[in-house]
Order: structure tokens, then sequence, then C-alpha cells
């Protein structure tokens, strides 16, 4: 996704000299101003060294990451994953770690977070297989969707809250509807 999220991280990237390659059906101007590629998904599994995801969860990007674009996707790709859970097919993603297609996995969300990441259940037995076979792997970094705990992000959540609630009631549409 080249939103907001996506043009930062592009930033970042071309910041490192990285080349960026783009696959969003609605790409951003600004993005592409940056120098990103746009290609097809089939293109940007094949060719990139690390892929980070930032797109929202619709029918057309469930499972978006499944066993068969891990194996058209490059050797040791590192995948990042701070949009939504289910953009990864995690049973497949063990797989792909366990025969190296994967490298590293980077995921601050996951597709069953609701049972364990938004309590204190450092005292209770995680029963969900597929969560603590990722976590015993040396090259996954799972985060519990904490990424968007910092200052920064809270205050901006308040203030587009705020100014959606003043639109709703002037009865204008909001910006971020």
């Amino acid at each position: 996704g080249s939103g907001r999220i996506g043009v930062c991280f592009a930033r970042i990237m071309k910041g490192f000299g990285c080349r960026v390659l783009l696959c969003d059906p609605y790409p951003s101007q600004e993005c592409l101003d940056l120098g990103a590629e746009l290609v097809e998904a089939d293109r940007l599994f094949a060719e990139a060294d690390i892929v980070s995801l930032h797109c929202p969860l619709l029918k057309d990007t469930y499972h978006l990451y499944d066993a068969a674009a891990f194996a058209k996707s490059k050797k040791g790709l590192t995948l990042i994953n701070t949009g939504r859970g289910a953009l990864v097919d995690a049973k497949a993603a063990i797989e792909a770690l366990k025969s190296g297609q994967l490298g590293n996995l980077a995921m601050d969300v996951y597709e069953e977070e609701r049972d364990f990441f938004f309590e204190d259940r450092s005292s209770d037995i995680v029963t969900d297989d597929t969560l603590m076979r990722l976590m015993t792997f040396p090259n996954v970094l799972i985060t519990g969707h904490q990424a968007f705990f910092t200052r920064e992000a809270l205050k901006e959540i308040s203030e587009v809250t705020l100014r959606n609630l003043d639109c709703f009631e002037k009865g204008e549409a909001c910006a971020c509807e």
C-alpha cells in the first residue's frame, strides 16, 4: 500500500539506497514521485528482498502472502506485516521459515491477535499453537500490536477521531471516513 505509512516506509528505504517496488491498485502520486516503481504482485514476489505490507484487509488481500506467494518469492525474503494480521497466512509462513524460503518475519499484527494482544496474559498458558510455533524461530519478531503505542501515533489517533466527530456533528464529510 502507498498510503501515508507506505510513503513513510518508502522514504526510509530510499534513505538506505534501496530500490523501491510498489504494488498497489491505487498508487499514491507521492510514492511514485519518490521513485517507487509500480509493479504487479508476481514481479514484486520475484524481485523483492524486503516486503512491507501496508494495506487494508479485503477479500482480495486476505492471505495475500500464502503458500503460493511464498513459493514465488525470492529465497530469504524479509517480510514485515504492520497492516492486518490476515494478510499473511501464518501456517504458510511457518513452512516458508522452515524451508528457508522466508528468511525473516516481523509482525506487529497476527490474524488471531484479539485473543492474546490486548490484555496482560503473561501468567496465562497460550493455547494458539501457530503463534507459539512462530515465536520459536530466532528470525521472527512479533510485537503484539504494540508498534502503534507511540506518543505520536496515539496523538494522531486522538486528533483524527476529534476531527471526525466534529465533521459528523456539522453534517460534513470526513476526510478520514
